[in-house]
C-alpha cells in the first residue's frame, strides 16, 4: 500500500519525482504530496488529494519547487481520511491547513506502513509539548524522530534508530533533516523499498517501475536496516549504527516493460502478455522436456520425505494455491491443506515436521504472506516461496523460491502473474508425484509436460475471441449481482473469476461450489441473475449442468464456459465460451483467460478506471 519515492543528483528532483509517483500510482491513490529542497534552503511541500494529476496540476500552475533532492508519496489511506491535511509529506513542526508551501521544520518525511502503537507514541509526543494537525499515524511517526534528534542531540541514523526500536508496525521511512541538505536517510519494516544509483544520481522508491528509466542498479535495503543516500552514494546501517555492505542487483526488466504498449490499460497489456510470459516461465523450469527443480533448491530427498503440503497466500495466490491443491492431490500421494495467509498466521495447530510451506506472493512483500513464512520457519518446517519479484522479503527468507517470469505487473487486478504462478504450482506437482512415483506418472509424465508446454500457444487462441467476450460484458454492464459456479477445479477457477469482476466493476459477485446452491444460495437468485457456470471437468460436467438448469429454472441467464467439442451446453445455456482442450488438471490455465476479459470489459462498459480500482492496491504490505 502507499508508493515512495526519492531522489537526489544533479537535476531537477520534481519531475523525477512526479513521473516515479505516476509509475507507483497503483499503490495508493486517493492523495499525493511531495517535498523538495534547494540547497540549505527550507523543504517546499505540495499536497493534493485525489489522483496523481491533481498534484501534477498544481506544478503546471507554476508551483514548481526548485532543487536537487526530495521526497514524494501517493496515499492509500489506513489513518484518517483522505485530505491535503492527511496526504504526505508529514513535517515535524506545528503545520496547519492543508501543509502546502515552505516548511521551517528540521524533519520532513514520507512513510508506507503501518504504526500499531502511534496512538501511545502520540501521548508520549504530546507530553513533551508537540502538536498534531492531522489524524495519521505517519505524523507521529516523523515527530518521534524530532524528539529523539532534539532531545540526544545525536544525528539522523541514531534518532530513527531509537525511534525504530519504540516503534511497532511496519514501516518504509524516508525522511529529509534541515541541518542535512542533500541528503536522504531511510529505514525499512516489512514495507518494501528500492534504491537505485548511477555514478551521480541516487533513487529511492517502492517498487521497480519508478526508477527504471533511470537506473538498473538497485539495492533491496533489508529489515530493520537504515541507509545515508546523497548524489551517487549510498551507505547502510543496522540499528547499532555500524555500516553494513550491500551487493548490487541488476534488473534484468527493461523499462517499456512497464509501459502500457499501445494498449489502453495495463490490465488489457497484461492480459496479452500471458503466452509470452507463460511461455518463459515454463522454460525456466522444463529443460529437455524434463522438469529441473535445481535453481529452486528443493531436492528429490527432501520431496521423498514430504508428508504434508500447506500452501498459503492471500487474495488471487490464494486461488492459485486452491487449484493447485486439487492438482497436487489428484497426482501424487500427498495431503494437501490451501490456507489464507491472514488465518495461517494465527492458526494454533501444530505442523508436521516432514512438511512444506508453499508461500505465494506476486510482489514477494505480501505483509501476512510474509509473517506466515516466519512462523513456519520458527516451528523448524522448510518453505518454498513462488514469487515474481527478485530480491523481496519472501524470496530472500524463504529456504526455496521458484520465480514467475511475468515481468513488472502494473494493473491492480493481477492477471499475467496469477496464470505464472499456476504453472509453477502444476509443476511442482508433476515434479512431486515423478519424484514419489504416484499415480500413473511413469506412463504420462511426456504427456504432461507435452500438455503442459501447449498452453500458452493455446491461450493465443483464446485472446482471439475476445470481442465475443466484449459484447457480452456491455450487455451485463449493468446487472447487480453475478454468481460463478462450478465444482473441484472449476470452483477454485469460479473464485479467481469473481475476484477478478468485483474489484474491477464494482458489481456484487460471489463463487460457490455448484453443489452448495441448494444450501442456500440458491434463494438469492431473481429474473436476470447471472450464473455463470465453469465445466472444464469432464467427470463433473453433468452435473455442473444440473445445478446451473436449477438456476435458469428460477429465472437466471446462463452463461458457461467449457472446452470445444462441448457444443450440447448450448442446450441449456444462453451464451457459451469455449476454451481449447487441454488436460483437465490444467484447464484452470486457459478457462481464466475469458473470464479476465469479462471482468475487464465489465469495467470498461461501466467508465471506471480498471488499473485503479478504488479501495485496492497492487501490493498489500499492511494488516
Amino acid at each position: 500500500m502507499c508508493g515512495i519515492v526519492g531522489y537526489v543528483g544533479n537535476k531537477a528532483a520534481t519531475p523525477i519525482l512526479l513521473e516515479g509517483l505516476s509509475k507507483l500510482e497503483y499503490r495508493g491513490y486517493d492523495s499525493a504530496g511531495l517535498a523538495v529542497r534547494d540547497g540549505e534552503k527550507p523543504a517546499v511541500v505540495l499536497k493534493a488529494t485525489g489522483k496523481l494529476k491533481n498534484l501534477m496540476e498544481m506544478t503546471d500552475d507554476g508551483r514548481v519547487p526548485e532543487g536537487n533532492c526530495g521526497i514524494g508519496h501517493t496515499r492509500w489511506a489506513t489513518h484518517g481520511a483522505p485530505s491535503r491535511t492527511n496526504a504526505h509529506p508529514h513535517v515535524s513542526g506545528n503545520c496547519t491547513g492543508s501543509g502546502s508551501g515552505v516548511v521551517e521544520s528540521e524533519v520532513v518525511g514520507v512513510h508506507n506502513g503501518i504504526i500499531e502503537n502511534f496512538q501511545e507514541l502520540k501521548a508520549k509526543l504530546e507530553r513533551h509539548g508537540y502538536h498534531f494537525y492531522s489524524q495519521t499515524d505517519t505524523e507521529v511517526l516523523i515527530k518521534l524522530v524530532d524528539y529523539y534528534y532534539k532531545k540526544y542531540k545525536v544525528g539522523p541514523l541514531d534518532a530513527l534508530a531509537k525511534t525504530l526500536v519504540r516503534v511497532r508496525g511496519s514501516y518504509a521511512l524516508e525522511v529529509m533533516f534541515k541541518d542535512y541538505p542533500g541528503e536522504i536517510f531511510v529505514a525499512r519494516k516489512e514495507s518494501p523499498m528500492i534504491i537505485g544509483t548511477t555514478e551521480e544520481e541516487s533513487f529511492i522508491a517502492s517498487d521497480v517501475p519508478a526508477i527504471l528509466n533511470h537506473t538498473r542498479k538497485v539495492y533491496y535495503i533489508g529489515n530493520l536496516e537504515m541507509a545515508r543516500i546523497s548524489a551517487g552514494k549510498v551507505a547502510f546501517y543496522n540499528l547499532d549504527g555500524d555500516e553494513i555492505q550491500k551487493e548490487i542487483t541488476e534488473i534484468q526488466w527493461d523499462a517499456e516493460a512497464a509501459e502500457k504498449g499501445g494498449f489502453e490499460h495495463f490490465m488489457m497489456k497484461e492480459i496479452h502478455e500471458q503466452p509470452k510470459v507463460m511461455e518463459a516461465t515454463l522454460r525456466k523450469y522444463i529443460k529437455d522436456d524434463q522438469i529441473d527443480l535445481s535453481e529452486v533448491g528443493l531436492t528429490a530427498e527432501e520431496i521423498k520425505g514430504l508428508r504434508q503440503v500447506y500452501i498459503v497466500a492471500c487474495g488471487s495466490a490464494w486461488h492459485v494455491g486452491m487449484e493447485v491443491q486439487y492438482v497436487i492431490e489428484a497426482l501424487t500421494d500427498l495431503q494437501v491443506r490451501c490456507e489464507l495467509a491472514s488465518e495461517f498466521r494465527y492458526r494454533r495447530m501444530t505442523l508436521q515436521p516432514d512438511s512444506l510451506v508453499i508461500l505465494i506472493s506476486q510482489s514477494g512483500e505480501t505483509a501476512d504472506t510474509l509473517a506466515a513464512l516466519r512462523m513456519a520457519k520458527e516451528k523448524g518446517v522448510k518453505t518454498l516461496a513462488i514469487v515474481n519479484v527478485v530480491g523481496s522479503s519472501i524470496a530472500r527468507e524463504a529456504d526455496s523460491v521458484m520465480y514467475t517470469l511475468a515481468g513488472p505487473e502494473i494493473s491492480v487486478a493481477t492477471t499475467k502473474a496469477y496464470s505464472c504462478q499456476l504453472l509453477c504450482g502444476f509443476m511442482l506437482a508433476l515434479e512431486f508425484a515423478k519424484v514419489r512415483g504416484t499415480g500413473d506418472m511413469e506412463e504420462k509424465y511426456d504427456y504432461y509436460i507435452k500438455e503442459l508446454l501447449s498452453i500458452p500457444s493455446k491461450t493465443e487462441r483464446v485472446l482471439e475471441d475476445k470481442e465475443r467476450i466484449q459484447w457480452f460484458a456491455a450487455k451485463f454492464a449493468g446487472a447487480k449481482d453475478i454468481f460463478f459456479i462450478g465444482r473441484g477445479l472449476d470452483y477454485a477457477i469460479s473464485l479467481e473469476a469473481s475476484l477478478k469482476m468485483k474489484e474491477i466493476s464494482y458489481i456484487h459477485s460471489e463463487a460457490y461450489a455448484a453443489g452448495e446452491l441448494k444450501h442456500g444460495t440458491i434463494s438469492l437468485l431473481e429474473n436476470g441473475t447471472l450464473v455463470i457456470g465453469v465445466l472444464t471437468q469432464e467427470d463433473l460436467y453433468e452435473k455442473t449442468v444440473s445445478n446451473m438448469v436449477e438456476c435458469k429454472a428460477r429465472g437466471a441467464y446462463l452463461m458457461g464456459v467449457t472446452v470445444f467439442g462441448r457444443y450440447e451446453v448450448e442446450d441449456h445455456v444462453d451464451f457459451a465460451v469455449y476454451v481449447p482442450k487441454v488436460d483437465p488438471l490444467f484447464a484452470g490455465s486457459l478457462a481464466i483467460i475469458p473470464l479476465q476479459l469479462l471482468g475487464y470489459y465489465t469495467s470498461v462498459s461501466k467508465g471506471l478506471d480498471v488499473d485503479k480500482p478504488r479501495n485496492l492496491a497492487k501490493s498489500v504490505t499492511v494488516e
